[in-house]
């Protein structure tokens, strides 16, 4: 019997909720999903639909969501469905809604520019940093065999919670003019348990060239694997 994915896209065009999305099909299919796609998040007000699906695919940057479509999405995961997403489409959704908040286990918070290019308004908040897979990252069916590697793309300053196990991170380094003293720790990816669900999320993916990287392109396509019913 096949299982049920149901992709929730949109928001803020800059992150092509669309081609992300898309270039994930293809390894969700192979994985024996038959898929849904919604391009607001009305669905998830709607339990009878909801109760359908072993896995919920998110990539809403910013955005709204109603209490009823939170209520429901936390309830779907409760109840045992997936929930898994990248950068912003997970991290950076419907801010003003906390329940959705305390259920992904952080929040974007910035993306700090690298100290050269501070105060510009025409370079993208780019930072080169090394991705750096954890003790419990060794034998995690998402990370295992995978290595530490180099990124040049947004580096997300995060507020996050010990409830995540976090699998990879990095180090958010002071440079010259930065208002913190000393580099800061940051989650890359993590997991987490929510009544019988799973969630999967990274910091990862703020560009299509960015979530092709084989490590990260790994990382979630087992993510969605992991997380699901």
């Amino acid at each position: 019997m096949s299982r049920q994915c149901l992709i929730v896209r949109g928001g803020r065009p800059g992150h092509d909720p669309v081609g992300s999305t898309d270039l994930f099909l293809p390894a969700l299919e192979e994985q024996g999903f038959v898929v849904d796609i919604e391009e607001t998040p009305e669905v998830y007000a709607d339990a009878h639909a909801m109760a359908r699906y072993d896995l919920i695919v998110q990539s809403v940057t910013m955005g709204s969501a109603t209490v009823d479509e939170v209520a429901g999405l936390r309830a779907a995961v409760a109840a045992g469905a997936g929930l898994a997403g990248w950068h912003g489409g997970i991290i950076d959704s419907f801010r003003s809604a906390t329940d959705f908040l305390q259920l992904t286990g952080a929040q974007f918070a910035a993306h700090p520019h690298a100290p050269e290019d501070r105060g510009s308004t025409d370079v993208e908040a780019y930072r080169r940093y090394t991705v750096r897979f954890t003790d419990a990252a060794a034998d995690h069916p998402i990370t295992a065999g995978l290595a530490d590697f180099e990124v040049h793309t947004e580096q997300y300053w995060v507020l996050a919670d010990g409830l995540n196990e976090v699998l990879a991170d990095c180090e958010l380094v002071a440079g010259e003019g930065d208002e913190w003293a000393h580099a800061v720790t940051m989650p890359v990816a993590w997991t987490r348990h929510w009544g019988e669900g799973r969630v999967f999320a990274t910091t990862l993916g703020h560009t299509l060239d960015v979530l092709r990287l084989p490590p990260v392109t790994a990382m979630i396509e087992r993510g969605m694997a992991w997380a699901a019913r």
